[in-house]
């Protein structure tokens, strides 16, 4: 692989922006940077930060600051028609699965005793937060939310052995909508303050029956909608309440400090530090963010966490030895957090040591992986795209052994991995929303003695709570995939704190990716952007010089280049970017691709019969597919071997043109053919992961668009991505402590 010459200096990157993805597919960032991981370049989306932009896919639509105007209009109003009484959608069923489990896991931790041992011992910062939140430390209060606070429960301690009974999630229910007087009324607030009237469902979808209430009684409480800026919440509440609020509102530093943890959500983490957040509350004005701190988890918003030092036994030596003399280490910091990643990390703790303890240990003759499965009910694999074969193959004889065996994967693509043709795999939104799998017994739990996840780095800690939910007791449960790769696009960071916490046994695959585009891939892992011989062509750089040049070859490379020379037809070959806005982000690439590959006047919401989209029925995960038609219940597609329905009311904020795709959208997919776009402004946003994930998606040919000069080999050797802050892994280490390896 050759390299452009020439040398720019490196951008670096900022760790305070959530990623792209998070912006485009959970729809919960303030719109005013568009590279896809922290730190993209500058510039790289000309739109103005201090206005609402156009809302595009997956992007719900803002508030605008106080006096600015903004167009109006029903989203997906092309698409004819609306049904009175829609069935339930499978974004609803993942949405109301999702609930479902929250409530379930509340239940059973009111069913424990004794309190969390996490921050159990705090000092400092810690002891003075504690001070003001003995009910929330007591679980007397909640902290999702607060605006609608359900009373939680009593938090307790590891258990010494596993439950005798798991509550398991039961089938999803019909997700309920917010009702038409309801909307009416959050209407007539909206418009007496300013904002758009066309938030008035989202508005009343967050804040339940009283959201008219809830908005005169708080206007602040309008952050609670994603996408929604404290600029444009600071400026709805100044119309409505004039000069009786100010900066130390403490309505507006309550609802400032959980829109904080939730922007960081995005990012990844599960908590962030208690400076982090002061910090952030400073940035927006905010007179003294540390009273702030203690007045949102007194008021039960946030939850406040110090996870607790194990404590070293004394020597004889260290009796002799002055006290002076002894280094003290420093204190684990003190964290705060949202209760639904908190139950969510916490039930994802308790399920992994569950499975751990109740499974028993067998002589499984076969692999290292398949007699580290045998042993134990937990195992991690490691590899790259060739070592899916071995999970694969591992299910396949546990089938031969009698017992209930599937494969999981992340999206419909992950299904073509090695070994897959013909073998019963689904994907997990499918098996958890129940379209797919085994189905439950009497108690909810999947009817299954063991489940392999493939692309498992790509499970938030939300999702892996719910799986691992819904396994029984003594079922094993693999875990599989590539930890190069990007984390995934919700809050966690589950693999790699599993990994990290030395639980259960750890194979690494010894089975390297073949051909040039496995040794290239390979060298990127490692840190070094190595030149390979591809004499087949699998391996293409296309030097650009700007991005209009880099959007004009892309589009020649997917229409006529890569079908002519290579064999691979234009509806095979996905167009891979940095990031959505920019004059080569997503946006400007389907444009182009779409008036090449398919003109048409979007007369369905936007689309046309042929259209490539790819659509997020929830915040996190994307779909691919083809646009059908359209008819009274919304936007019909096909997506892989299944068609589905987009509701027109979600036509605008959940689906965009997918022609481009982001590397976190791509990953867990693979193409035949895959066009990597990498225009100059976007070489701050790249990092080793992204690079890794980008060019890992081709099976048979990559041609990459290369304007960033040596920023690409600066990424690949220097770029790692930022941390997430989690607390899986010392939670995991309490549970689940082994002697040192």
């Amino acid at each position: 692989m050759t390299e452009p010459s020439g040398e720019t200096a490196p951008e670096a990157p900022e760790d305070v922006e959530p990623t792209e993805d998070a912006r485009e597919n959970a729809r919960g960032a303030e719109p005013a940077q568009d590279a896809e991981d922290p730190g993209a370049a500058p510039g790289a989306d000309s739109e103005d930060p201090g206005e609402v932009r156009e809302t595009t896919a997956s992007e719900e639509p803002g508030v605008p600051p106080e006096g600015a105007a903004e167009e109006s209009g029903d989203p997906g109003a092309a698409v004819a028609g609306g049904a009175d009484t829609p069935e339930l959608s499978d974004a609803q069923a993942e949405l109301a699965a999702q609930r479902e489990l929250r409530a379930r896991i509340e239940a059973r931790k009111a069913d424990k005793e004794g309190p969390l041992a996490s921050g159990a011992k705090l000092s400092g910062t810690a002891a003075d937060l504690l001070a003001a939140v003995r009910a929330v430390e007591g679980g007397a209060a909640s902290g999702s939310t607060f605006y609608e606070a359900p009373e939680p429960a009593p938090r307790r301690p590891a258990p010494e052995a596993a439950p005798a009974m798991t509550v398991r999630p039961p089938v999803p229910a019909q997700a309920s909508a917010p009702a038409p007087g309801t909307t009416a009324a959050v209407r007539e607030v909206l418009a007496k303050g300013g904002a758009p009237e066309t938030l008035a469902a989202q508005v009343a979808a967050a804040l339940g029956e009283n959201a008219a209430d809830a908005l005169l009684a708080d206007p602040w409480a309008l952050l609670a909608v994603a996408g929604v800026r404290p600029e444009q919440a600071d400026g709805f509440a100044r119309a409505l309440l004039g000069a009786a609020c100010g900066p130390d509102d403490p309505r507006r530093t309550v609802a400032l400090t959980v829109w904080l943890l939730e922007r960081a959500a995005l990012q990844g983490h599960t908590a962030l530090e208690v400076q982090a957040v002061r910090a952030g509350l400073a940035g927006h004005a905010v007179p003294d963010p540390g009273s702030a701190v203690e007045e949102a988890v007194s008021a039960g918003a946030v939850l406040v966490f110090q996870e607790e030092e194990t404590a070293r036994e004394e020597t004889e030596e260290d009796e002799e030895e002055p006290a002076e003399a002894v280094a003290e280490e420093p204190a684990s910091p003190v964290l705060l957090g949202l209760d639904r990643y908190a139950l969510a990390e916490e039930s994802l703790a308790d399920g992994l040591a569950r499975l751990v303890r109740t499974a028993t240990a067998d002589a499984w003759e076969g692999s290292e992986l398949t007699r580290a499965t045998g042993a134990c009910g937990l195992v991690l694999h490691t590899g790259g795209e060739a070592s899916r074969a071995e999970p694969v193959a591992l299910a396949s004889a546990a089938r031969e052994r009698g017992l209930r065996a599937l494969v999981a994967v992340h999206a419909d693509g992950g299904r073509r991995a090695p070994g897959l043709a013909g073998t019963d795999a689904v994907t997990v939104a499918a098996l958890l929303s129940g379209t797919a799998g085994p189905g439950r017994d009497e108690e909810g739990a999947l009817a299954l003695d063991l489940l392999v996840v493939l692309d498992a780095p790509q499970l938030d800690v939300e999702t892996a709570a719910m799986l691992v939910e819904s396994l029984p007791d003594g079922c094993r449960l693999v875990l599989s995939g590539d930890p190069e790769v990007l984390g995934a696009p919700g809050a966690g960071r589950v693999f790699a704190d599993v990994l990290a916490a030395r639980v259960c046994p750890r194979i690494a695959s010894r089975l390297p990716d073949p051909g040039p585009l496995g040794e290239l891939v390979s060298g990127i892992g490692a840190g070094e952007l190595n030149q390979v011989e591809a004499p087949g062509k699998e391996i293409v750089i296309v030097p650009v010089r700007d991005a209009g040049e880099a959007v004009h070859r892309a589009v020649q490379l997917v229409a006529d280049s890569v079908p002519r020379a290579i064999g691979v037809p234009s509806e095979q070959t996905q167009v891979v970017t940095v990031g959505h806005g920019g004059s080569a982000g997503t946006r400007a690439l389907n444009a182009a691709l779409k008036e090449r590959l398919n003109p048409g006047p979007g007369r369905f919401g936007g689309y046309d019969p042929g259209d490539r989209v790819a659509y997020a029925p929830v915040p996190g995960r994307t779909v691919t597919g083809s646009v059908l038609s359209a008819d009274a219940e919304g936007l019909r597609l096909r997506c892989g071997d299944e068609e589905l329905v987009v509701p027109r009311e979600r036509v605008e904020s959940a689906l965009r043109h997918g022609w481009a795709l982001t590397a976190h959208q791509a990953a867990g997919a693979r193409w035949p053919a895959v066009v990597v776009v990498l225009p100059g402004d976007a070489a701050g946003g790249l990092s080793r992961p992204w690079v890794y994930t980008a060019f890992g998606r081709a099976e048979r040919h990559l041609s990459v668009v290369h304007g960033v000069d040596q920023a690409l080999a600066r990424a690949v050797a220097e770029g790692v991505a930022p941390e997430r802050t989690t607390r899986l892994r010392p939670l995991l280490e309490t549970l689940l402590a082994t002697p040192e390896e």
